[in-house]
């Protein structure tokens, strides 16, 4: 029973980083940027929540939402302060923009909030699931995960393939220029992609919480590290690659945490990380890309 418990909090786990490199993917697929700040709107978007429950006593739900629009606004202030005038500069300019936000959010939240570790409470309403006679039990907050990470890969995917703006999306990461002539308004496109970035980093900051009920300023660097690595695991561009990638990589630290070393199990994961580039430099599900000259 070990063996199936570890399994699925390696899935539970994974699943939060899909949904953090969900948000990684489609802002690099549309905008071709990397958003190194998107692990620290994850913190925000926590934060946002705790204080909704406990300062304002809303529902855990609606205090979800609340870090959700939040987190949509700094996303968008985000992309139109510190990327927007990049959009023509070079990706190192735009990486060390990147890191400058990352710190210019960690630092405002040791300000706000303090150093102090806050104890999370569980957003989920209903207790854990227990089978075998109690030998594996099954959290409430893994199957929430679990659940909530695929009804985003759904709709994700019908909004991208079906939705208006999904398809301006998609013209835009073609060819931004071309899409421009088409009509398509790509400053308001590509911030309608840091949005939805940002709403699902908050998402997964509850949740992340929800399972690791400590929160501090500094949560969402690790799991936004991870969530990268997890987007260029599975092909970074693609959706479907960054939910593959996500799981992987919860399901191999989990397992590396139970049986080889809590303390080797990050540099496993970007171990196998790098074997996987070396044989497949486009991660598992992306697709080489030919430069037209």
């Amino acid at each position: 029973m070990t063996l199936i418990s570890n399994l699925i909090n390696g899935i539970s786990l994974g699943s939060v980083y899909a949904i953090i490199a969900l948000g990684y993917t489609m802002v690099y697929g549309i905008a071709k940027m990397l958003n190194f700040a998107h692990g620290d709107v994850i913190m925000v978007g926590a934060y946002i929540s705790y204080l909704s429950t406990t300062a304002l006593n809303v529902p855990p739900l609606l205090s979800v939402l609340i870090a959700m629009a939040v987190c949509t606004v700094l996303g968008v202030v985000i992309e139109g302060l510190a990327y927007r005038p990049l959009r023509k500069a070079s990706s190192l300019a735009v990486l060390i923009t990147a890191i400058g936000v990352s710190y210019f959010l960690q630092n405002a939240a040791l300000l706000i909030w303090g150093s102090a570790p806050k104890s999370f409470s569980s957003i989920v309403p209903f207790d854990s699931i227990s089978l075998f006679g109690g030998d594996l039990i099954i959290t409430s907050e893994a199957i929430v995960t679990v659940i909530t990470c695929i009804v985003i890969m759904i709709l994700l995917n019908l909004f991208t393939k079906k939705g208006k703006m999904g398809k301006a999306m998609r013209a835009v990461s073609e060819d931004k220029d071309a899409a421009q002539l088409m009509g398509i308004n790509t400053n308001f496109t590509i911030s309608m992609t840091f949005a939805i970035g940002s709403a699902l980093a908050a998402v997964a900051g509850v949740l992340l919480c929800s399972a690791y009920p400590t929160l501090t300023p500094t949560i969402g660097s690790m799991p936004g590290i991870k969530a990268f690595t997890a987007a260029v695991f599975g092909g970074i561009g693609s959706i479907p690659g960054a939910m593959l990638g996500g799981i992987l990589l919860g399901v191999i630290e989990i397992f590396a945490t139970s049986y080889i070393s809590s303390q080797l199990s990050d540099a496993i994961l970007f171990a196998i990380l790098i074997i996987v580039l070396l044989v497949k430099p486009t991660g598992l599900l992306g697709k080489a890309v030919k430069e037209k000259v």
